[in-house]
């Protein structure tokens, strides 16, 4: 049997509200894609149910798992060791693709194939679909990455803060998540940030498509990127950025500048949210994990990297000044007007 050119992995929890939209997208791939809907542990609406129906009605296309609730990562986690497709690609049961954007896609990762000169890693576009006023946000990388080609980290431009690299903007070649070793911790929220992060090392060549393929919904009022809740998950948040700093060994990829500097920067954002939603707490617990967190990140990391960290955006959540806190709220909270990011 021919290997899918992507494997589609859906975590779903108690998601029948919105789910069946979600996989109608991915359908649209056809023949050239498996869908595994990792049910997690769902017991309060009809997801099981909802993923055998799939499964039932495409068997060449969808895969359906039960596990007991591990969470997010471990329904990744389940994809990953169960994936036969070429490509990888996480997708929220509440998010969607554009339909369009994704025949464009993958007829061009079907050629790249065909050519034997599939990159590690493709990254499209992703929309912030905003549910409260009903507006939207595209987040893209005209200007970090070449279009249209296969380049390597040399040819990496800047990234400004709102231009990450994020689990909705990339599909990775699913041997590379298996080569670096990725193993996301259970019952934790924001670990796309580990998934992310951690492969880029064994990412050597990539492809920028200019298409806005990833519709990200934002603004449910249960999501896990809601702020109030993002407050009271502070030490998952926590969880995450140490798993992150312990990693990878920054230093062994000085030799990649343009690497380097991204990773650092990616790890010093990681830095910077964890200070903010520990300053939006306020109690002295949370403070005393603010300063833990730095102390942790000294302990586990050369002076350089230290350095190189607060010098970036980590140290502008960190500020060593009278009204310095209020400051860093003061600059996170006009952001969030801007951007809508939570």
């Amino acid at each position: 049997m021919q290997q899918k050119l992507i494997t589609f992995a859906v975590p779903c929890y108690n998601s029948a509200a919105y789910m069946r939209h979600c996989i109608e997208t991915l359908l649209s791939a056809g023949e050239q894609a498996e869908i595994i809907l990792v049910d997690d542990g769902s017991v309060k609406d009809d997801t099981p149910a909802i993923c055998d129906e799939y499964a039932a009605k495409y068997p060449t296309i969808v895969k359906a798992i039960h596990q007991e609730n591990g969470g997010h990562g471990e329904g990744v986690n389940q994809g990953i060791r169960n994936a036969t497709g070429l490509y990888y690609k996480v997708v929220d049961s509440d998010d969607w693709l554009d339909t369009d954007a994704l025949k464009k896609v993958l007829a061009r990762l079907t050629t790249l194939v065909a050519r034997g000169t599939a990159p590690d890693m493709m990254i499209c576009n992703y929309v912030y679909e905003h549910v409260e006023d009903n507006t939207t946000l595209t987040v893209r990388y005209t200007n970090v990455f070449p279009q249209n080609r296969l380049f390597n980290w040399t040819h990496v431009g800047h990234f400004r803060p709102d231009q990450n690299i994020l689990m909705h903007s990339v599909m990775y070649r699913t041997e590379v998540l298996r080569k670096c070793g990725m193993v996301l911790p259970k019952h934790t929220f924001y670990v796309d940030n580990i998934f992310v992060y951690q492969p880029l090392p064994y990412v050597k060549s990539m492809y920028y498509m200019d298409l806005d393929l990833y519709r990200y919904f934002i603004g449910r009022a249960d999501q896990s990127v809601n702020e109030s809740i993002m407050v009271k998950r502070v030490d998952q948040q926590l969880r995450v950025t140490r798993h992150m700093i312990d990693c990878q060994d920054l230093d062994a990829l000085k030799n990649q500048r343009r690497l380097h500097a991204y990773m650092v920067h990616y790890l010093s954002v990681m830095m910077a949210v964890s200070d903010i939603f520990l300053l939006l707490d306020g109690s002295d617990e949370a403070k005393a994990k603010r300063t833990g967190l730095w102390q942790y990140l000294k302990d586990h990391v050369s002076t350089g990297v230290y350095r190189a960290v607060r010098y970036n955006l980590g140290g502008l959540t960190d500020l060593k000044f009278p009204g310095g806190d209020k400051l860093t709220l003061g600059v996170y909270r006009q952001l969030r007007k801007i951007f809508k990011f939570n």
